[in-house]
């Protein structure tokens, strides 16, 4: 699995990040969306127009980031190991997004 570059990383957290800002999902990117709708605790969405529909209220979204946090840590994965790295970036990612917003009571869950 490739990973991302540093751009493409910062990008997709940017989107996110204007999300969050303006209280409005119509800013999430087409990468960001991606990202997210691969993250463990997703759904399947049908397509970006229905992920923007299932999280129209941007409450949500941070609440389910939130709830699926654990499960975005990849802990079984050992250095050495096949996609051990491309897993990691996910996680850093994913960490980054949880960050725009530990400061607004959202819990985040540690176990599983």
């Amino acid at each position: 699995m490739d990973l991302l570059t540093l751009r493409q990383t910062d990008l997709i957290v940017s989107s996110i990040r204007k999300v969050f800002e303006t209280n409005d999902i119509n800013y999430l990117s087409s990468s960001a969306y991606k990202f997210l709708n691969l993250s463990s605790g997703f759904i399947a969405h049908y397509n970006l127009y229905g992920f923007r529909d299932a999280y129209d209220n941007v409450n949500d979204l941070k609440a389910q980031l939130a709830q699926s946090y654990a499960a975005n840590q990849y802990s079984n994965f050992r250095p050495g190991e096949r996609d051990y790295s491309y897993m990691m970036q996910k996680k850093e990612i994913y960490n980054r997004i949880c960050a725009l917003f530990q400061n607004e009571g959202y819990e985040l869950k540690q176990s599983f």
